[in-house]
Formats: structure tokens, sequence, C-alpha cells
């Protein structure tokens, strides 16, 4: 595995101790093209638990009569996470929702300037005494809850320190911090998140929203700082560009704490979740996506294909047989290396008949065909391989045939004993370098 610089860590670091919140069937309900039938909020449902999240959160049973029916389905399956139902600051949303059978409740009121003033219209007073109520009822009804401010990095910090110090005093689980509108940075996070951290002493939940492409560098952060649970959505779908993606999240724990998150997730079956998210919201897999994209570990340039084919660490921080992804090294284009089609000679089984020599005189041919025909499949180079094989093979049968005296009829045999052996070698495997 390769060696990583990690950050040094204090004793509020919880990057390798945390909880995953994760709300694709809620956060991800609210994303552009989302709408989640029953059955396929009970396979997402399933598919999250297997994979090993701590908590599943689902949209407020308040919302609509389907998502109260679906909460109590999700509930009635018995899954190891805990079930938890996002509402509003308001007490009938908390009993409607505390009947669903949920495990606990995340309560959740804009504490901005702008969200008070556009949005709900109450003053901070008005808030902590909602507040107040809303919490102990939820706790005479026996559930977990969360209280949460929503544009906390807009907030006033005097006011939100306030807000958090007096439910804590009422004995919240956990307080939540959200960056609803994705404009804080990692400093930022970890400033609030500390001085959060030496005001209550309660659980910290984080929530970042990715406008500004920070989510999964400011869910890192908060770990840092002593938050100890980070909202995600599988694909980071949410509202507008969504939050922290499970599967990104996860990557860059890795990095910090590898026996940490492959003790704890089955991450064989990201790739699985991931699709059948997709699938449901009608998008495919970015080309790019955090371990999982059809480029994440697909190695193009000669310099890079030589030393991993050496050495994997060379040039991946992530393994990906971890992830239950292959590897792949491309070698039929232009900035192809010799040592690439020399990976490719072996594994059809004809490095017995390819030397150094050989392999860079294909490698030349690859790069001239690609130069004017663009990039070759991998059938393409292994035809070119075969017929170069071929060639020295004749080569080898004309100089053989003059200096024995041999007939035509035995050079045509050797032809063909030799176009037999090439036919065997091109069954050998291929997945590793295409």
């Amino acid at each position: 595995m390769p060696t990583v610089l990690v950050r040094p860590t204090d004793s509020f670091s919880r990057v390798s101790n945390f909880a995953i919140i994760d709300s694709t069937l809620r956060e991800g309900e609210q994303f552009a093209t989302a709408h989640f039938d029953t059955q396929t909020k009970l396979a997402i449902a399933r598919a999250l638990d297997d994979f090993g999240v701590d908590y599943i959160e689902v949209t407020s049973p308040a919302a609509s009569e389907q998502s109260r029916s679906d909460c109590e389905a999700i509930c009635r399956l018995g899954l190891r996470a805990k079930v938890l139902a996002h509402i509003r600051c308001h007490i009938d949303d908390a009993r409607i929702a505390a009947d669903t059978g949920v495990d606990g409740l995340s309560v959740v009121i804009g504490t901005s300037h702008l969200l008070r003033t556009y949005s709900h219209g109450k003053s901070m007073a008005a808030i902590l005494d909602q507040a107040t109520q809303v919490i102990q009822y939820i706790q005479s009804r026996g559930l977990e809850v969360r209280f949460s401010s929503e544009d906390s990095f807009r907030s006033d910090l005097v006011d939100l320190m306030s807000l958090y110090r007096h439910v804590d005093r009422l004995g919240v689980n956990r307080v939540g911090i959200a960056d609803t509108v994705g404009c804080a940075d990692p400093r930022q996070v970890y400033d609030l998140v500390r001085t959060l951290r030496g005001i209550v002493s309660c659980d910290i939940e984080t929530h970042f929203h990715d406008d500004t492409g920070c989510a999964i560098a400011n869910a890192y952060a908060a770990l840092e700082a002593g938050a100890t649970h980070i909202d995600t959505c599988v694909l980071g779908i949410g509202e507008r560009n969504g939050i922290t993606p499970l599967g990104g999240l996860l990557a860059r724990v890795y990095t910090a704490a590898r026996d940490y998150v492959t003790g704890k997730y089955q991450l064989r079956q990201l790739g699985a979740l991931e699709a059948l998210v997709a699938k449901a919201v009608g998008i495919q897999v970015p080309f790019n996506n955090y371990v999982t994209g059809s480029a994440s570990f697909v190695h193009k340039a000669g310099i890079h294909s030589k030393a991993v084919l050496n050495n994997p660490a060379t040039y991946e921080v992530l393994n990906p047989e971890d992830f239950g992804v292959t590897r792949t090294v491309a070698i039929g284009h232009r900035l192809t290396g010799w040592n690439a089609i020399k990976a490719r000679v072996d594994m059809l089984g004809l490095a017995s008949v390819v030397d150094e020599a050989g392999c860079k005189e294909i490698t030349r041919v690859v790069k001239e065909r690609a130069d004017c025909e663009g990039t070759l499949g991998l059938e393409k180079v292994d035809e070119l391989i075969r017929e170069f094989v071929e060639r020295q093979q004749q080569q080898r049968v004309i100089v053989g045939s003059a200096k024995a005296g041999l007939s035509s009829v035995d050079s045509a045999a050797c032809l063909l004993a030799g176009e037999s052996a090439t036919a065997s070698a091109a069954s050998m495997p291929t997945s590793a370098v295409v």
C-alpha cells in the first residue's frame, strides 16, 4: 500500500471514528430528477444498510401521505442502520413523524438573517422557544433527536452558539451544522466545528452542500475538528449540486484511516449501490466519479504505465481491489510506452518470441497508427502484436530453409505450426491491459 503523508491530528479528531448519516432518501429526493417510488426506496434502504452506513435519513413524513407511508415501510424492514426522519422545527411535523416507527428525528430551522427574514420570519427568541417545545416532545416519545441550524455559516456566530448551548442543555443527542448554500471552505469549517466543540458536550453532525466544490474537503475538515457525524448522499445527489458524496468521503478518509474504512464498510458494494441510485434518478455515473468512475483507475501516459506495472502505488493512493474495481493500463494510443506493450505481450504468452527490441518496434507501429487513426482498440493492438510475431516466424522459416535446404512444403508446414502457436497465445487473459 502507498505511504500517505497525513496531517498531524489531536485529541479532537474523529477521522477514524465517526458515523455516516446517509441522506439519499431525504436530501437525494430533492435532486432535480429524483422521484423514488416505494419499491425503489426500499431497495436503496436495503443497499445502504448492507453497505454499512450508520443512519438512513428519510423525507419528512409530514411532507405528503406517500412520504409518511414510505417512511413506515422502511422502518418495518428491520434494518441494522437507524432510520431518521428529517422535519421542520414544528410540533405538528414532530407528532406525525414520531408515529411512523423511526429511531429519531432530525430537526432543522433557518438561523441566518436571510432565512429569518425571507423564510420563516421568526426572531432568535422565537426560535429558542419553538426548539424547546419540539425537542422536549421528541424526548417524551423516547426518540433520538438532532437539532440543526440551517445556513449555519451565514448566521451570526453569537446567536448560533447561544442556540446550540441552549439545546445541548436540553439534552439533544446531536447538534447540526449545515452549509446550506455551499459557501464555506475547509478553514471556516474547522474553525466553526472546533468552536462548537468547546461549547457543547453532545455529538456534532455536519451537512455540506457542494455548490463551490468543497463538500468532501469540508466534511474531512469537520472530522479533524471533532465532528462525529457526517451527512452524505450516494453520488452526492441532492438539492442543486448536492452534498458530500458517500464514495468520495470514504475515498478521502481511506487515505488516512484505511483499516477503519475497509473494516467498517462493504466497499466492494459501492459500485452496485451507485448504479442503483443512478438508474433511479436517470443519470449515468460520471466518468470521473470517485473510485467507481470509468476513468478512475485508467493509466495512459508511458511513464505512468511503466511505473504502475512495476508498483501501482507509484500513481495510485487508493487500492482498486479494496473497492472491487479493476485497474487498466491503456496501450492503444500515441502516448503508449514500450513497457506497456511488453506487459501485453507477456499476457498473450508471447514473451519468449518477442524481445525488448520487438516490443519497441511494435510500440513504434502502434504510435504511428494511432497518430493517423486515433486510439486503437485492444483487438487491434493484439492484431499488430500477432502480425509482428508472424513476420518474425516467417523470417526464421526463410532463414532456416536457406540454411538447411528444406523444401517449400517443409517451410509451409513450419509456418502453419507457427500460426497455430500464435492462435493459442491469443487466448491468454487480457483484463489488466487494454
